[in-house]
């Protein structure tokens, strides 16, 4: 497993750690195999009855890393579509999983933590999707996980600003389920894996399909044409002035082309 990605288990809860503290967690795609290798070797582990994701130094995880994104803005392939496929196999898992979000959970970061079954910040954190701001459009199927937890009127808000949100609001709507003084953060995600940990492993197992099941109808809807639109909006101009003023640390200047 690559350094970017810490995993332990202790006591039936597995701790899966994003270490790139210096990048700001920031999603490339070394980090993204690991997460999949991972997650795919917790799945086998019968020890594993609940995993916390959490990321180490100040941010939770700053989304994708911008300086791979500008590499391979020109290619056909997406580059988005690695960020996807590890956010659903995190999301299919057969274990619980908590998202531990001590400070910025942006774009792929914010996803990241949505993609867990359950959220707890510090009040310090912060959550936002500022894919507007540097002229991309969100993946179709990141945008329903959206729309899902907090309600298209709230997704609105997210996307069309980009403005980041307070972890005080972000329970307020929905997308975190409890929000702890930093110094709290380390006993309380504690005390809520163990909680869990404790229940009945088939059980757990069980209710987490129900629910999958329950929300699987939205794996039926089209979007190719969405796709269409996020990948022209990708190949732009403006999302390459985004990248670029971003990476810079200035105003980006779009045009509409």
């Amino acid at each position: 497993m690559p350094d970017e990605i810490r995993c332990a288990t202790a006591d039936g809860v597995a701790t899966v750690t994003l270490n790139r503290p210096d990048k700001r967690n920031a999603l490339n795609r070394t980090l993204l195999d690991g997460l999949v290798a991972c997650f795919e070797r917790l799945e086998d582990d019968p020890g594993v009855r609940v995993v916390v994701v959490r990321g180490a130094g100040p941010a939770f995880c700053a989304g994708m890393d911008l300086d791979e994104l500008a590499r391979r803005q020109a290619e056909a392939a997406d580059p988005e579509s690695p960020v996807v496929a590890a956010l659903g196999q995190i999301e299919r898992s057969r274990h619980p999983t908590i998202a531990m979000v001590h400070g910025d959970a942006f774009a792929g970061g914010c996803e990241l933590a949505l993609h867990c079954d359950l959220r707890i910040a510090a009040e310090p954190a912060r959550f936002a999707m500022p894919l507007a701001r540097i002229g991309l459009v969100v993946p179709f199927t990141l945008g329903q996980k959206l729309v899902e937890i907090i309600g298209p009127a709230h997704t609105r808000h997210l996307l069309l600003t980009g403005r980041p949100l307070p972890a005080r609001r972000a329970r307020e709507i929905g997308m975190v389920h409890e929000v702890v003084p930093a110094a709290d953060l380390e006993r309380a995600t504690g005390e809520l894996a163990r909680t869990i940990a404790d229940n009945a492993p088939l059980a757990l197992a069980g209710l987490k399909a129900t629910i999958a099941r329950a929300i699987s109808a939205r794996e039926g809807i089209e979007h190719a044409d969405l796709d269409a639109l996020a990948a022209r909006a990708r190949r732009s101009q403006d999302a390459k002035e985004g990248v670029r003023a971003m990476l810079e640390k200035r105003r980006p200047v779009f045009r509409g082309e």
